[in-house]
């Protein structure tokens, strides 16, 4: 019966260890995600994903809302100073102007990948704890799976030894018998 407990513990054990795997598994899956997803995006927008998806990547930087604030901001303040400067219509503001658009998409384009690298480790770093999570569930049920090995090991010795015990027991009484009966 202690042998039968021992396992049944150990078995028990290994569903515990596996559940709580899964829990891990689960909780961690939404930063794993994220991080492939970052680096999906990270991947399009430097054209490892084709020039197609990097073209794509630039234009929904380029038209979205974030883009649109900022040049506005930018060229209005450009346009403010050169009309309290008195040079609206001079070459320096027309210059100024032809550059900040391109200027700011790049910023923005490095402000992306950026912000997309900060998620892209938040998601190797989940992964990472979720192959850890695996590999000490993995160490943890092999080992109670050697415990209830060893307890039904040992419970087969134990009623082997009884066996080989109770058949020199009567051995031994069948040779005290046969001494005494005169060899019978």
């Amino acid at each position: 019966k202690a042998s039968e407990a021992q396992s049944k513990a150990a078995k028990e054990g290994q569903e515990t260890q596996l559940h709580m795997f899964e829990q891990t598994k689960e909780l961690l899956a939404p930063y794993v995600d994220a991080g492939e997803n970052s680096l999906s995006a990270q991947m399009g927008l430097i054209g490892l994903n084709g020039a197609d998806e990097q073209k794509k990547a630039i234009q929904q930087l380029e038209s979205s809302p974030q883009m649109q604030s900022y040049t506005q901001q930018g060229e209005n303040a450009i346009l403010q100073n050169a009309s309290a400067t008195g040079g609206l219509r001079g070459g320096n503001t027309q210059a100024a102007l032809a550059q900040f658009r391109p200027q700011m998409l790049s910023q923005l384009i490095n402000q992306q990948y950026s912000n997309l690298g900060g998620l892209t480790s938040v998601g190797q770093n989940a992964a990472a704890g979720t192959g850890n999570a695996g590999k000490q569930t993995g160490t943890n049920v092999a080992n109670l799976q050697q415990q209830a090995g060893a307890a039904i090991a040992g419970n087969n010795i134990a009623q082997g030894q009884a066996i080989n015990q109770g058949i020199n027991g009567l051995a031994g009484a069948y040779g005290m018998s046969a001494g005494i009966n005169g060899g019978f």
